[in-house]
């Protein structure tokens, strides 16, 4: 017991197969998760994009046309047409998994997927027509 115990140097290594970088592109599902990963980035500019707008309209009006003249900018305006293709993708792929993220219950059974997907669509449109009408009223 008072022998210390003898270690070798050898190590075994792992087997692990090499996966390309590219392993995404080989399906589609895969293609549709990493878009959708992907999709976050675009919704965080988004957020911070609106951020920026309600600080320079709080800000007076010179800082609010400063706000639109670098909001012309083509970089930014190719930057926000390709956020709004992306948010458009991230809703839609969270409405698509909503059923599955939640279990909702009505009189002791349970509420199909497609009823769920459908009525957040359907929310979506009326919101959507509300926004629509409010903004060319």
């Amino acid at each position: 017991m008072s022998q210390n115990p003898s270690y070798t140097e050898y190590h075994p290594r792992w087997i692990r197969t090499r996966v390309s970088s590219y392993w995404w592109l080989k399906r589609w599902s895969y293609f549709a998760f990493i878009l959708r990963e992907i999709s976050s980035v675009f919704v965080a500019w988004f957020v911070v994009y609106l951020l920026l707008l309600v600080r320079a309209l709080s800000q007076g009006d010179s800082s609010y046309q400063e706000f639109l003249s670098w909001s012309g900018h083509p970089l930014v305006l190719v930057l926000n047409i390709v956020t709004f293709f992306f948010v458009i993708v991230h809703a839609i792929t969270w409405f698509n998994l909503a059923p599955q993220a939640m279990v909702v219950h009505m009189r002791g059974k349970r509420v199909p997927g497609s009823l769920i997907a459908a009525s957040n669509y359907f929310a979506w449109a009326v919101v959507s027509a509300l926004v629509v009408w409010l903004v060319l009223e």
